[in-house]
């Protein structure tokens, strides 16, 4: 899951803090995107030394962790200095973290379609997930220039302090991430209420398997539905910010600054922390690490045995689909 980084604050907004105050911003945007992308990049190698985490479920993770990092990468390696990385910073920083939130929503879909409609076809979406994740960031990202001046060296890369760029921000950029919360959170909602009234009918008919089996699912869809919390969590400073910023222009909050960009920046990894640390992964790195570490430090440390021995998590869409062909 995965390092989102936000876009810097705009110009207009750093401008009214003191040199400290913006130190001190900058230190915490790149700390945090820092930490997100050391999260995100351990979820996409695992993903690609691991042959057994290559499950469909799984790749749409690979997908999100790949966007969050690319995101953060090129957030921390904006120069506003130098009219190019300016640019390129503007530009990737915006794509990537756009692709992040609608790799979200493909989730969000695939598990609505399996659960609630009972399709085992999801992974027939694979091509069109890809164009739809991309051509949105794509589309975006060109709709933000709209009243920009991307690339002009200075403080801040990402907005100039017209009013028809900050429009266009709020709409290419918390247009989709809003969205994603609002369509990511009705879906698990419907999940949740289909789990409840099949748990309520099995204790009716007084099926123990299927007891058990529902409270499987039920944890599994329990991780899922973290995604649209951790976008909440991550994002509702920045949002509250902008928002301010746009109705107050000149006004600044030091304390809401700091929440928008330590929370927005961290939620790689909180991404990678909820989703990524699963108990297949565990699995897959205790059964790695037990081919370099001798039995003697095995006996000592049983740990390595007991993560080796669980049984992968009944992650929902995978063993749905897969059970079925």
């Amino acid at each position: 899951m995965v390092a989102a980084m936000p876009p810097p604050l705009d110009p207009a907004t750093l401008l009214n803090f003191t040199p400290a105050d913006r130190h001190v911003l900058d230190v915490v945007r790149t700390g945090a995107a820092a930490l997100s992308l050391v999260g995100s990049a351990f979820i996409v190698l695992c993903y690609l030394l691991f042959k057994e985490l290559h499950k469909f479920s799984f790749k749409l993770v690979f997908f999100l962790a790949l966007s969050d990092m690319l995101c953060s990468f090129f957030s921390i390696v904006g120069d506003p200095s130098n009219g190019f990385f300016c640019y390129a910073h503007d530009y990737s920083a915006q794509f990537f973290c756009v692709a992040s939130f609608m790799w979200t929503t493909t989730i969000a879909f695939t598990l609505h379609r399996t659960v609630v409609k009972h399709k085992t076809d999801v992974e027939e979406f694979g091509s069109i997930f890809h164009l739809y994740v991309w051509g949105t960031s794509l589309a975006m990202s060109i709709l933000r220039t709209i009243g920009s001046d991307y690339g002009r060296p200075g403080i801040g890369c990402w907005i100039q302090p017209a009013s028809t760029g900050k429009v266009a921000h709020l709409i290419t950029f918390y247009g989709p991430l809003w969205s994603a919360i609002l369509y990511n959170g009705f879906t698990y909602y419907q999940v949740n209420r289909m789990l409840n009234n099949a748990t309520r009918m099995a204790v009716v008919l007084g099926d123990r398997s299927n007891q058990l089996d529902m409270r499987a699912d039920r944890k599994a869809v329990n991780r899922w539905g973290y995604f649209p919390l951790i976008l909440i969590g991550s994002w509702a400073f920045a949002t509250i910010n902008r928002i301010y910023g746009f109705l107050y222009p000149g006004h600044k909050i030091f304390w809401l600054s700091f929440l928008d960009v330590g929370f927005a920046g961290l939620m790689g990894l909180f991404n990678s922390i909820a989703y990524g640390l699963n108990s297949s992964v565990r699995r897959a790195i205790a059964e790695r690490l037990e081919l370099w570490i001798p039995e003697r430090v095995r006996k000592v440390f049983p740990t390595f045995s007991r993560q080796r021995d669980i049984q992968p998590e009944n992650e929902l869409v995978s063993l749905i689909v897969e059970g079925q062909k």
